[in-house]
């Protein structure tokens, strides 16, 4: 794709809310170049304040929210679809996320997006492979706080992408709690690792590919410790790491570790990161790991471009719009249906909420196409089926969070409304794209093409009144029934009145 080539572009920004750092990015892409503007990074270990019971504790949240705050000085003037702010493993397994993030977006003043692992992976890739582009099949390896991503890719095509739930921070709480580094201490861990990468040996053998990258912190900690202590040039080798490992045992304590180049904010979970590159290497045959220039926030920032080049005229598709295809042909949506229920959704949306932004036209669109794939389960309750496929699928280009409000509105587009009320109250917008939904299933139900003018209606603030054409509704007495069925659903919610004229 052919990104902005303005040299006038405006800048983008990314924020990426890791589970040991989060870090801020500000670049503009100058005919098709990165040129880096900003870059701020702040420990704020997010993933070390999961407790046992996997919520985030109130310091590690305010951490992260006074972090959020200084980014946010950083972003005055700008515009909403020039930032992305994703956050990673720590946000996907705290069980109170919901009630950091309504605090996090306002600290920040941007909507924050949960992101999936392999949706992780895929930006991972996107940043390596654009800011260091080769065709040979290649490896890519990033070791997070909590999870670590692999990637096999060829040029900027991610072949195929991973996640797993280990990282520098969990492993390091976990077999080095107390910062003393032991010989039967770095075995349990390396073990422990192992078996979380085990499932991987053969997705990811050296007969796939040719050479093997690591992206983000640990890899490039590790890179700049070996290249100060003149022990390689910066690649990663199984004897180097071995070497790093000794360092640690004579250090005894991470408290005592002093290595060239290793920053005070790395002891902390420089255990758990050489336990995990150490099983990487060994077990998956890789000779030397070269760092990277690319990471997960270079690839939101390309990833952002390029939904914001698809609003031009002519331009590819959004990554959005291919998942959308694949999961239709999956689940074997009927796509005429889709096409009649997406149209006619849109048309009565735009008449409900004409100042929309096109992300939520886009929505509504992307949940009519999809409102049916729970039918490839049962047709009993397919509405319930589609919302939990929706919520729990991996959809390229697709955020954990964007995929929770289409699963939402799935849900909505029949029965009761009361299981909608917490989302509702969450998001009172959403209300409007509910009706517009379940209106256009009920008039389509027919599984018949529907014109627009087959229902006419009006908003006054909280009221809509339902007009259906005279002759449509002469020839449609069921479809009829089932809006007046409609209207008395919505008189016992406290959100709006549908009434039906005659």
């Amino acid at each position: 794709m052919t990104l902005p080539s303005s040299p006038a572009a405006p800048a983008l920004a990314a924020i990426d809310m890791g589970s040991n750092s989060f870090r801020l990015e500000i670049a503009q892409l100058q005919r098709g170049r990165y040129r880096r503007q900003a870059y701020l990074k702040e420990t704020v270990r997010l993933g070390a304040g999961l407790d046992e019971q996997g919520l985030l504790t109130e310091a590690a949240m305010q951490r992260g929210l006074d972090c959020l705050a200084r980014f946010a000085g950083e972003l005055r003037g700008f515009a909403p679809e020039r930032v992305r702010a994703v956050a990673t493993q720590t946000l996907r397994e705290a069980r109170n996320r919901d009630a950091f993030l309504r605090r996090a977006e306002l600290a920040l003043g941007f909507p924050i997006e949960v992101i999936s692992g392999r949706e992780e992976a895929r930006l991972i890739y996107a940043g390596v492979a654009r800011l260091q582009s080769s065709e040979r099949p290649r490896l890519v390896i990033d070791i997070g706080g909590r999870s670590t991503e692999m990637i096999l890719g060829q040029g900027t095509t991610p072949l195929l992408a991973e996640s797993f739930q280990v990282g520098s921070v969990s492993l390091s709480l976990r077999f080095f709690p107390d910062g003393r580094f032991t010989p039967e201490a770095f075995r349990a861990a390396q073990i422990a690792a192992g078996a979380e990468l085990e499932e991987a040996l053969a997705l990811f053998e050296p007969s796939r590919w040719q050479e093997a990258l690591g992206s983000s912190g640990t890899v490039g900690a590790v890179a700049q410790v070996l290249a100060g202590s003149g022990i390689t040039d910066g690649r990663i080798t199984p004897e180097a790491l071995r070497w790093c490992m000794d360092q640690c045992l004579q250090a005894g304590h991470m408290d005592k570790l002093k290595l060239p180049g290793m920053k005070e904010d790395r002891r902390a979970v420089v255990g758990g990161g050489l336990c995990i590159l150490y099983t990487l290497l060994t077990q998956f045959g890789i000779e030397s790991l070269q760092p990277t220039k690319g990471a997960l926030r270079q690839g939101v920032i390309f990833d952002l471009a390029e939904r914001l080049e698809t609003q031009r005229p002519g331009r590819s598709r959004d990554m959005r719009e291919q998942s959308v295809l694949a999961l239709q042909q999956r689940f074997g949506v009927d796509p005429a249906q889709a096409g009649r229920v997406s149209q006619l959704a849109l048309s009565l949306y735009k008449r409900l909420q004409p100042e929309a932004t096109r992300e939520q036209q886009r929505e509504l669109g992307w949940a009519a196409a999809l409102h049916e794939i729970g039918m490839m389960v049962s047709h009993h309750d397919h509405h319930r089926h589609s919302a939990y496929l929706l919520a729990h699928v991996d959809a390229p280009g697709f955020s954990q969070s964007q995929l929770r409000r289409l699963a939402d509105l799935v849900l909505g587009q029949r029965g009761g409304l009361r299981k909608l009320e917490a989302a509702f109250a969450a998001e009172p917008g959403l209300v409007w794209q509910v009706l517009a939904l379940r209106l256009a299933v009920l008039v389509c139900h027919a599984r018949e093409s529907v014109s627009p003018q087959a229902l006419v209606l009006t908003r006054e603030r909280q009221q809509v009144l339902l007009k259906p054409a005279k002759r449509w509704a002469e020839t449609h007495p069921r479809a009829l029934y089932l809006l007046r069925e409609e209207s008395n659903a919505w008189s016992k919610s406290e959100q709006l009145r549908v009434l039906l004229e005659g």
